[in-house]
């Protein structure tokens, strides 16, 4: 039974990540009656002080801070706090993971693999859980080709990253807790920024792709980085969480998997087209060799602005598509819907553009000498 008072009492990990945030703003700005408890690690006290402070004071005031680790025992928390926390809670959102590409095997397999263990223990012992929401990826499905439905996982893929490897570990082991637990797991594929905002807290992924285009010369034609026709999967930061926050409050959810994208992505190609008239640059031509691409990689600015790119690349030359049958009959009777791409495009480029001013504005300061 949540707290008196409340509706609904979330625990929630991540935070204050981007997707976490995002998450938490959602929960408590759409439902008036619900309250959040968040773990937070110490070191990112301030970071979230940050986050809450920007919330309107009602909503800020539904907001619960937790200092603890969702990868330490018992969540890092104190007797008192697990044993409260387990007595109240009715869904919870485990956001908490690695998922920077490039991150060390030991830290992924900790937060991912030894995170999953610990929600699952304090999910275990929750009364009156409804749902365990755990947010895995669409790239569980590693060097898999062709269509892939929710309801797989094992099908003899191959990682190409320990960010990949140990989302599967930690995806198989909710699985296999699903008869015993009231489980969801969603899978986001790529995600982008806010639709409405632009927002984003990194340049990964198809930043890269942005970053190459507006950082060329306007009447330079970029040619694509990869397969053309290969089908990019985007999905919206705001589309994912609210999408992920309805199928945690449907009864129907439970024991099953949900990818969380666009239902008709678009080719590669097509998406540098709606980039470059973003950008206000010339329509890309043609693709760029594997070795020319890797070079490109090393380009001033765009190796340190852009996460991963490489994990990119290889992603842009796996001809795979994604099964959203069971997210489109949960969200059916919502309102909750993927926008297209060609409706927040615009927002996306001119938030890296906003970033790319303020970084050259930092730069000019550094390197002025009455400064």
């Amino acid at each position: 039974m949540a707290r008196p008072g409340y509706d609904e009492v979330v625990l929630l990990t991540g935070f204050p990540s981007f997707g976490a945030r995002k998450l938490c703003e959602h929960l408590v700005a759409s439902h008036a009656r619900t309250l959040v408890h968040a773990v937070v690690q110490k070191k990112f006290e301030a970071d979230a002080r940050e986050a809450l402070d920007a919330l309107p004071l009602e909503q800020r005031g539904r907001v619960n801070l937790l200092e603890g680790d969702a990868a330490a025992m018992d969540l890092g928390l104190s007797g008192s706090e697990l044993k409260a926390v387990a007595s109240e809670i009715d869904r919870i959102h485990h956001m908490a993971q690695v998922s920077y590409l490039g991150a060390d095997r030991k830290l992924a397999e900790h937060v991912n693999v030894g995170g999953a263990r610990e929600i699952l223990e304090l999910a275990s012992v929750a009364r009156s859980l409804q749902c365990l929401v755990f947010h895995s990826t669409a790239h569980v499905s590693g060097d898999r080709t062709g269509l892939v439905l929710e309801a797989e996982l094992d099908k003899g893929q191959t990682f190409r990253n320990v960010v990949e490897e140990t989302m599967a570990r930690a995806e198989k082991m909710m699985r296999g807790a699903m008869s015993k637990v009231p489980i969801a797991v969603v899978r986001p594929t790529i995600v982008v920024g806010d639709s409405q905002t632009g927002e984003v807290d990194r340049f990964d992924g198809p930043y890269f792709l942005i970053l190459l285009i507006v950082t060329s010369p306007p009447d330079f034609p970029m040619p694509l980085p990869g397969r053309a026709d290969t089908l990019l999967h985007l999905v919206p930061a705001d589309y994912y969480v609210r999408a992920a926050c309805a199928i945690g409050r449907d009864p129907r959810a439970r024991g099953r998997t949900f990818h969380i994208g666009d239902p008709s992505p678009l080719t590669t190609k097509r998406v540098f087209e709606l980039v470059a008239a973003a950008g206000g640059r010339r329509t890309p031509r043609g693709f760029i060799p594997a070795n020319l691409t890797k070079a490109l990689l090393r380009t001033p600015g765009i190796d340190r602005l852009a996460k991963s790119p490489r994990a990119f690349i290889d992603a842009l030359a796996t001809p795979v598509t994604y099964s959203f049958a069971n997210t489109t009959e949960l969200l059916a009777d919502t309102d909750v819907r993927c926008p297209p791409l060609e409706s927040y495009v615009d927002g996306l480029v001119e938030y890296v553009q906003h970033r790319l001013r303020e970084k050259r504005a930092r730069d000019a300061e550094v390197d002025d000498p009455l400064v």
